[in-house]
């Protein structure tokens, strides 16, 4: 049986670890970066420990509500991150995201792993909303 289809992304943002685990993990961060498709994060739920729950609905251009939600399976302060996502309206497509910040200089690299997609479209659609989202982290630290 084939695996399922994942994706890697790499960024050096300029900030330390500490900052970019804040703003991925912090409801009023969140709403200033992660702007995938040029959606607007209108309601941000987190609870990061190990067991915890997060959730975060977006809304898009054409008014489209998008709800995303899982649960934190890992968590190492300013560190590592591991959680499962789901969209609201797809529950049985469930994957696992993996955020890795490491020190570089003054800066941060940052891995993000997405795993366990449905199919390639999904990986596909995941790929372009994560390198926007990012390019809004990036921007957020410039």
């Amino acid at each position: 049986m084939p695996a399922a289809p994942s994706l890697t992304l790499q960024r050096r943002i300029n900030a330390p670890p500490a900052k970019i685990y804040s703003a991925w993990t912090e409801p009023s961060q969140i709403v200033k970066w992660m702007h995938p498709y040029d959606a607007e994060v209108i309601h941000v739920e987190m609870d990061v420990r190990v067991g915890g729950r997060f959730r975060i609905v977006m809304r898009a251009l054409d008014g489209e509500e998008h709800d995303v939600s899982g649960t934190f399976r890992e968590v190492v302060r300013d560190a590592r991150l591991v959680y499962t996502w789901a969209w609201r309206s797809t529950p049985e497509r469930e994957s696992l995201v993996t955020l890795t910040l490491r020190l570089d200089g003054e800066a941060t690299l940052l891995t993000l792993e997405h795993e366990q997609f449905f199919d390639e479209a999904a990986r596909e659609s995941h790929q372009a909303g994560w390198n926007q989202a990012l390019d809004g982290l990036e921007r957020q630290f410039a």
